[in-house]
């Protein structure tokens, strides 16, 4: 059997899937069972370096010079800011070696 598709009329389902009810959700007889309490809770290394870095973050800008950022915001926004093209493809390719690539 064949149709056209048009984006027109009704969605066709097959007769089997039509009739069938849809099965009773349980959701309610999962959440009324107690959940037990975890004792302990192990972070992985990783983890744990997320963490350091979202507390060495949160403190406020560690190792950042803001003079020379809000320098290149000015350069930026007056326009006199020039891009050294060649040293940002050396780089790129830099970091791809790096990378294995």
């Amino acid at each position: 059997m064949t149709q056209k598709i048009d984006g027109t009329g009704p969605i066709a389902r097959p007769p089997e899937t039509a009739s069938r009810p849809l099965p009773a959700a349980r959701a309610g007889a999962e959440r009324s069972a107690p959940v037990a309490a975890a004792e302990s809770i192990r972070l992985t290394g990783e983890a744990e370096g997320l963490q350091a870095l979202e507390r060495e973050l949160g403190t406020g800008p560690a190792g950042i010079d803001l003079a020379r950022v809000n320098a290149l915001r000015a350069a930026i926004a007056d326009g006199s800011y020039q891009v050294d093209a060649q040293a940002v493809a050396t780089r790129m390719l830099d970091l791809e070696r790096q990378l294995g690539g």
